[in-house]
Formats: structure tokens, C-alpha cells, sequence
């Protein structure tokens, strides 16, 4: 693989990456504060799951790094070691947790996104990748399952939970368009067969996301415009804030260990 296509490759792993874990960190709040205890335990599954997905990607990134720049860094060092603008995650997941519903919106957004992301990734020519996707879209299948179910429930629910899971689809939207938008790094990689082809996921995503609201008796907000530049680590202030907390102790305490 040329220099410049393993650059490539490094950038499109810290996407993959990059944002399991940010909304793996947004999850962990939730743990104990769900209506339900059920939730609870399946807010913290899925988050641990996402984390583990991301492991495994900001491994391979820096394997990825070391072959152009003779040294890579671990998955710690990326993942508590980098500044806001490094990150490369969808700035869906960076939003904040908001209320119950904001953060079943979210989740369903971006699960919808994912499973078929992971999906086209099982058939990457990059070996490596597709092992990673395969393993993960099991996971996620159960992701978009659960939060899909959430959606329809609090849609379809009393007066007061459709009114807040609409105000949520309403408020995210906009930042569902850089999903399906990719740049010349990630074309050239689609061309090499190595990443997914964004531009195709966007129908299916489409399909299933208005299937899931139309059952939840909610309206599909009008197209206008969709926020981006998250892949390229122009990022909302939301982002700040949650580094700030996930990177504090690595940071104070370097290379401490339990």
C-alpha cells in the first residue's frame, strides 16, 4: 500500500473509531439514572460494546501509523492523548444526552447508520477491517433493535414522550448528512475497495429510519440544511466538554497504572 494511501487508512480508522467512542462516553452517564432497571444494564451494554469497537479500530490505527511514520501510537494515547480538532467521530455523537428521548434519538440515528456502515465494511478488501465490521455489526444489530423499539414506544406513547422524541429527531437531523458525504481520502479508499461507499447507505438508511418513524406516529423532518466536518475535526463545543472528562486522569497522571 503507497504512503499516501496508508495515510488515508489512518485518518479512516480514527473515523471508525472515533466515534464509538465518543458516544460510548456519552452513554456512561445514563448508568443509574434509567426509568427502568433493564435500561440501565442495556445503557451500559451498549456503550461497553461500543468501546470495544473502538479498540479494536484505534489498534489497527496506530499499526496503520507506524508504517509512515516509523512509530504509532497506542490505543490509549489516541483515544485520551489527541486534542479536540484530532478527533474525526460524526458530530451526532458528541450532542448532548439531553433528555430520555434525545438520547434513544441519537442512538437510533446513528445505529441505523452504523449497522449498515459495518455491513459494507464486512466485505473490505483490508482483511483486517473486515474481521473488525463482522464482529461488530452483531453487536449492532442489537444496538439498532433496541433503540429503533425506544423510538416507536416514546413516539407512540403518551402526548408528552411523542412531543419530546419529535423535538429530538427534529433538534439531530441536521447532523445525519455527513454520514453519507465523503471526501477525497475516503474515495480514494472506496476506490481501493478498503472503505464503505457512504453515497450508497444513504437510501436504505433512509428507508428504515422513515419506516421506524412513520410506526412511531412521527414526522420525518423536512430536508434543508445538514451540519458537517466532524471527519475532518471541525467539531461542536459539545466536544470540549466531553473530552475534558474523559481525559482528565490519563492526562494528570501519566502512564499511571492500576
Amino acid at each position: 500500500m503507497s504512503r499516501n494511501l496508508d495515510h488515508a487508512l489512518f485518518g479512516y480508522l480514527l473515523r471508525l473509531g472515533d466515534s464509538p467512542l465518543i458516544l460510548a462516553q456519552r452513554l456512561g452517564p445514563w448508568v443509574g439514572k434509567g426509568p427502568i432497571l433493564e435500561e440501565d444494564m442495556a445503557m451500559a451494554n451498549v456503550g461497553l460494546d461500543l468501546l470495544g469497537q473502538a479498540r479494536m479500530w484505534l489498534t489497527y490505527a496506530g499499526e496503520v501509523e507506524s508504517r509512515f511514520a516509523g512509530t504509532g501510537r497506542t490505543e490509549d494515547e489516541l483515544a485520551f492523548l489527541r486534542d479536540g480538532a484530532e478527533y474525526r467521530n460524526l458530530l451526532i455523537v458528541e450532542q448532548p444526552n439531553g433528555n430520555f428521548a434525545d438520547t434513544l434519538a441519537r442512538q437510533f440515528l446513528f445505529d441505523a447508520w452504523h449497522e449498515l456502515a459495518l455491513q459494507a465494511l464486512a466485505r473490505s478488501r483490508d482483511e483486517r477491517i473486515a474481521g473488525i465490521a463482522a464482529k461488530s455489526a452483531k453487536e449492532v444489530d442489537y444496538h439498532v433493535e433496541r433503540s429503533g423499539d425506544w423510538v416507536v414506544r416514546l413516539g407512540d406513547g403518551t402526548d408528552a414522550s411523542h412531543a419530546k422524541m419529535q423535538a429530538a429527531i427534529d433538534q439531530l437531523w441536521p447532523y445525519t448528512g455527513e454520514m453519507f458525504v465523503p471526501d477525497a481520502d475516503e474515495i480514494a479508499l472506496i476506490d481501493a475497495g478498503i472503505a464503505a461507499d457512504v453515497r450508497l447507505l444513504s437510501a436504505p438508511w433512509r428507508q428504515r429510519v422513515e419506516a421506524t418513524l412513520d410506526e412511531a406516529t412521527l414526522v420525518v423532518p423536512p430536508s434543508g440544511h445538514m451540519q458537517k466536518g466532524g471527519k475532518q475535526g471541525r467539531h461542536t463545543e459539545h466536544l470540549g466538554y466531553v473530552l475534558a472528562e474523559m481525559q482528565f486522569l490519563p492526562r494528570a497522571y501519566p502512564n499511571a497504572q492500576w
